[in-house]
């Protein structure tokens, strides 16, 4: 992983210092919110219902034993001793006080961690595959790739004031598991018929209130051109993009407006501009930064098998295991919901555990996923059988990766002042109305979204089964909808009809699982039949 030089570390702690003046002040009374409001976002510090959240930066998900460590010990001193994993591959503490949030940020600086642009009109943490370094199925690791955009748009001083947040995502397999094309500007990692490497790049993608999957922009970039084509894209969405409206000011609602194909004719025009400059890195300084990529010391003849005789593990291993790029290795992925527990959240003692996994069991290394999970990208076979014993233990282990149980949900009105109904004690109910594994490995993949609002951080739009939380006269109102995909599949999923009360939706989840049941053919996932025959048969089901 991307370790920190001279110029890191003065940039965070010079942050630092600057936000503990900054937060002085407003304690003192020096500034009034409206003033403090941009300082504070700009170091991702919400003020929500019920205290401030602080949301923690995890580069493309990617972090160490160390910082792992340090997240729990801010759980513990700072916060109510958990911390919860977010969509963004980040983490988010939900009960901070002011007053301590110079502190937090200074001592996750010693550990080069830090909160800057998590918030505010600018471009957010870059996120990537959870598997990247380690999937069998990459052309090449997309972390050094998402690296060098994160030295490139970290306090950008053009692009730190854009019309609204801003969201890229980097992958470099064909199977998509960062949602690429729901993102502002999505990159694939490509060959081009010369055998080189390059960006296909996507833009105008984006969930909240009008959700859209992002247009092919260009289908090759060179390395030699990548940082300069990606400069031009800002600056055309800075140049037009909405300032007056809110609600209109993602670029999407730019494409949308100008068309896919007249975005990139300007985007094309600024570029030729803006590689006149010569602000692409030399090759040189791509390979000083994938060498921190590169792969660890792999055993080379690392046992191929597993002992599949404990019924439980092999369960475990069938749904929570992936094949690794390394033979005698594998992928582990760490549930973080376990049935009638908060998606996403994990205590102060289990954020340990999995630090003391990594650092004895994955080259001291773990990955945030945007489905609210946690990754051992690198674990020998010949272990595995112990770490699940491990996670069994801390309450860790269960078998339930991409099954209905694997619920995104975000905060909703428990936290969120931005909610309008609640996410997290609809996820609970769900997940324990669909409690038993063998039933949940029967309806196989299927997943499951919820927002507690139009802003759409749990997802919705994208879930095989979404849910939105919406204020009906004063009541908590869902509504259900039905064939969505963040995934290679991508596309926005529908709404069933009128909304339901709490109870009422899991009723409703059910009619719709058994409608798959009964209609669907061998092999087909949930949304697979869902497109196959279409609406009418599950909204017949639903609404009787």
């Amino acid at each position: 992983m991307y370790k920190y030089d001279e110029y890191d570390a003065s940039i965070v702690a010079a942050r630092v210092e600057e936000f503990r003046d900054q937060v002085q002040r407003r304690l003192a009374g020096h500034m009034t919110e409206d003033q403090f409001k941009p300082l504070r976002l700009m170091n991702g510090l919400y003020l929500q219902l019920h205290a401030y959240m602080l949301r923690v930066a995890v580069p493309y998900g990617t972090l160490n034993s160390r910082q792992m460590h340090m997240l729990a010990h801010i759980a513990r001193k700072y916060d109510r001793g958990y911390g919860h994993f977010t969509t963004r591959q980040n983490l988010q503490y939900n009960w901070i006080k002011l007053e301590d949030a110079p502190d937090i940020l200074a001592e996750l600086a010693t550990v080069e961690m830090h909160a800057i642009q998590t918030s505010g009109n600018c471009i957010r943490n870059i996120s990537s595959d959870q598997f990247a370094g380690a999937a069998a199925d990459e052309i090449t690791d997309p972390r050094p790739w998402a690296e060098l955009l994160r030295q490139w748009s970290t306090f950008h001083p053009e692009f730190s004031y854009l019309p609204r947040k801003f969201k890229i995502a980097v992958i470099a397999a064909d199977e998509d598991r960062a949602a690429m094309r729901l993102h502002d500007i999505g990159i694939q990692i490509v060959r081009n018929d010369a055998g080189e490497l390059g960006a296909r790049i996507y833009a105008g993608g984006g969930m909240g209130r009008t959700p859209m999957i992002a247009s092919l922009i260009k289908d090759f970039v060179p390395f030699a051109d990548f940082v300069s084509y990606l400069e031009a894209c800002l600056r055309v969405y800075n140049r037009h993009g909405r300032r007056d409206n809110i609600y209109k000011a993602r670029i999407k609602i730019l494409i949308h407006a100008l068309g896919a194909e007249e975005y990139a004719r300007q985007v094309e025009e600024e570029f030729a501009a803006v590689k006149a400059l010569g602000i692409d890195p030399p090759q040189g300084e791509f390979d000083r930064i994938a060498a921190h990529f590169a792969p660890p010391p792999f055993e080379a003849n690392a046992a191929d098998t597993v002992d599949r005789s404990d019924p439980d593990f092999a369960v475990w291993l069938d749904q929570n295991v992936h094949a690794h790029q390394a033979p005698g290795y594998a992928i582990v992925t760490i549930s973080l919901k376990p049935i009638g527990g908060i998606p996403g959240d994990a205590s102060a003692d289990q954020i340990d555990r999995m630090a003391d996994l990594a650092e004895r069991y994955s080259f001291d290394e773990l990955r945030v996923t945007h489905a609210q999970n946690i990754v051992l990208p690198h674990v020998r076979k010949a272990d595995l059988y112990t770490i699940w014993q491990a996670l069994r233990e801390a309450g860790l282990a269960e078998a339930n990766l991409d099954l209905i149980s694997d619920i995104i949900a975000c905060p909703g009105l428990d936290y969120c002042s931005l909610a309008n109904a609640r996410s997290i004690p609809l996820a609970q109910k769900i997940s324990e109305r669909f409690a038993d594994p063998a039933r949940q490995r029967d309806l196989g993949e299927l997943k499951l979204k919820i927002s507690g609002c139009i802003n759409a951080c749990g997802h919705h739009h994208a879930g095989h089964i979404g849910i939105l939380g919406v204020d009906r006269k004063g009541t908590e109102n869902y509504q259900l909808l039905l064939g969505g995909s963040g995934a290679e599949d991508v596309s926005l999923a529908d709404i069933t009809g009128p909304g339901f009360s709490e109870d009422g939706v899991v009723d409703a989840i059910e009619r719709a699982t058994d409608v798959y049941v009964r209609e669907r053919t061998p092999g087909e996932r949930f949304v697979d039949t869902y497109r196959r025959i279409g609406m009418a048969p599950f909204k017949e089901a639903i609404y009787g």
